[in-house]
């Protein structure tokens, strides 16, 4: 922050604080959530230019006052770990959103744009959230290409990283994905996590399942976090090995009501909240933290203890000196809620500025353009016979969806075949399933089969899809699926609902085939169009989209498809489609 830089500033506001110079504004009568103390208590707030200057009820004078009577005052919310790709919007239109919602600050690890760009990528979101009004910090991408198994566009090294730690907004490595490399001591791996230490910076963990003696490997790196734990033992082993717990409750994963009951008085302070992924007709109709504020306190968590896990504790594991609380010479990144029970916004502000009025912005915010993240897919010609799976006689391995989960079950069949072809079984939800490579114009495509769909005809297309983000199509025929790849290609990037020959709803996502550059009101309409068609489809998924988007995910057990083939995760390789 500015202020230990300026002492003319740390002058005037000490003067401030002591009544000498009236300050700008007064905040009166609030009941401020101390997450310090962890008590409520009524007083009133004094600011001046982005901090606050003083707490007590001895000031009663600024330039602007309002009375709150009574209302709740919560520092600013902080999302500790989000992909901003995943909301499909810029980073502009997504501050937009959440901003209404009282997040004034996250922790964005840029890892999807980077596997489409690599540093360029990078360089894009950060040009694109800059005079904001809204504190975007980075995360540097730690497994650019995620695996061996997949095609990406970019690559992330060692160098790439030591360039992108000397931004100040870049806090450390973000998720270490690649926890078997670790484990085996791989040196470009170590090397990754070595370059971050020696610059000070954090080194965020991502070890679904890890236990044992490789857990405690995995932490002799130095790594200090995870939010990929699904039950309270996997979270609870892990805390004992010293690890925060990011408690995620996203648009895919949603593991608050799992792990919530693990918090108690003498480990919260090493827990935090954060989504990771959050579509944006989710952030529009339920919210971003507030509705993780609102979920875990209706569960049953203390509110204070539910706020502090959303400001505070994030903001001290993450090294943004004040930040996350409310107290003299803090940034006045703040939220007035009406109650503490369904945390609903009455306003914001965001460095001392008031932004957001009865949950609604008051500022402007511009959108930062750039030719040089568009125009980013580049397929080798196909046709419906490259849909096509040959029958062998034998058993199939087909990936079963396991509902608002991103992990999936590996099953076993015997596959439906016509004229020697391996077809989708209707009637059993065993739909195909394909993976084009869309960076490099390798012509690779991998082929399986995904069962949870519930898809009756059609084809479901989308150039989401983590981590490498190459094109991913499910359908029930090979000509619906080729029709999809095809005007996904024509969008440079998007989703598709195909059926009966024609497309019967699409977005285009020209943003390293990722994200919009249309408003998030123009998304959220599409995107309500898209799932309204998968529907009628058969689809019987809340949104068919987010699950298609992981399934070609191959860190993430326990059966995913790649452009390179079917993957084991459990293994960590390609296998046969054939048992």
């Amino acid at each position: 922050m500015t202020l230990f830089k300026n002492l003319e500033n740390l002058s005037q506001l000490i003067k401030v604080a002591k009544g000498e110079i009236k300050g700008d504004i007064l905040l009166k009568n609030v009941n401020l959530v101390d997450v310090f103390s962890g008590e409520i208590h009524k007083t009133n707030v004094l600011l001046w230019k982005e901090f606050i200057a003083g707490i007590g009820e001895e000031y009663k004078e600024a330039h602007q006052v309002f009375d709150l009577e009574g209302k709740y005052l919560l520092p600013g919310l902080i999302d500790g770990h989000i992909h901003i790709e995943s909301s499909l919007l810029c980073p502009s239109e997504f501050a937009k959103l959440v901003l209404s919602h009282g997040t004034t600050t996250i922790i964005a690890d840029p890892h999807e744009i980077a596997n489409v760009l690599g540093e360029k990528g990078i360089e894009y979101m950060l040009k694109a959230s800059e005079n904001l009004p809204f504190d975007i910090y980075f995360m540097v991408p730690s497994c650019v290409p995620a695996t061996h198994m997949e095609t990406a566009g970019g690559e992330i090294g060692i160098r790439n990283i030591e360039n992108l730690l000397k931004e100040e907004r870049i806090l450390g490595l973000a998720e270490m994905m690649n926890f078997p490399g670790v484990i085996l001591g791989v040196p470009e791996v170590l090397g990754k996590i070595k370059i971050t230490r020696e610059n000070k910076k954090i080194v965020d963990g991502h070890s679904p399942g890890l236990s044992g003696l490789n857990l405690q490997a995995y932490l002799c790196a130095g790594i200090e976090s995870d939010h990929e734990c699904t039950t309270q033992e996997e979270a609870k082993k892990k805390l004992r090995s010293g690890m925060r717990i990011m408690i995620r409750e996203g648009s895919a994963a949603k593991n608050l009501e799992e792990l919530l009951s693990i918090v108690n008085n003498e480990n919260y302070h090493r827990c935090f909240f954060v989504s990771d992924d959050r579509h944006p007709e989710d952030l529009l109709n339920e919210g971003h933290m507030d509705y993780i504020l609102r979920k875990a306190v209706k569960l049953g968590l203390n509110p204070v203890r539910a706020v502090q896990m959303v400001t505070l504790n994030t903001a001290q594991y993450f090294n943004l000196k004040r930040k996350g609380g409310i107290a003299p010479g803090y940034v006045a990144d703040l939220v007035i809620v009406e109650n503490l029970s369904d945390f609903k916004i009455n306003k914001v502000f965001k460095s001392g500025k008031l932004v957001v009025e009865e949950a609604e912005l008051i500022v402007d915010i511009p959108q930062y353009t750039d030719p040089s993240v568009l125009k980013t897919i580049h397929i080798k010609s196909i046709s419906p016979d490259s849909f096509k799976i040959k029958d062998e006689g034998k058993k199939i391995k087909v990936i079963e969806i396991i509902p608002n989960q991103i992990v999936t079950k590996k099953l076993v069949i015997n596959p439906k075949v016509r004229d020697e072809e391996i077809i989708s079984d209707i009637e059993n939800d065993i739909l195909k399933l394909a993976v084009i490579e869309r960076h490099r114009s390798t012509g690779n495509i991998g082929l399986g089969f995904v069962k949870g769909f519930g898809l009756k005809k059609g084809a479901l297309g989308s150039s989401v899809a983590h981590d490498s983000h190459n094109i991913v199509v499910v359908g029930v025929d090979s000509y619906s699926m080729y029709l999809a790849v095809e005007e996904i290609s024509k969008m440079e990037g998007g989703f598709v609902v195909v059926a009966d020959e024609e497309i019967k709803a699409s977005l285009s996502l020209p943003i390293a085939g990722l994200m919009s550059n249309e408003s998030y009101e123009h998304v959220i309409e599409k995107l309500k169009k898209l799932l309204k068609s998968a529907k009628e489809l058969g689809s019987k998924l809340e949104n068919p989209f987010i699950t298609l988007s992981f399934l070609a995910l191959p860190v993430i057990p326990s059966l995913k498809l790649t452009d390179r083939g079917l993957v084991d995760v459990e293994e960590f390789k390609i296998v046969s489609l054939y048992e």
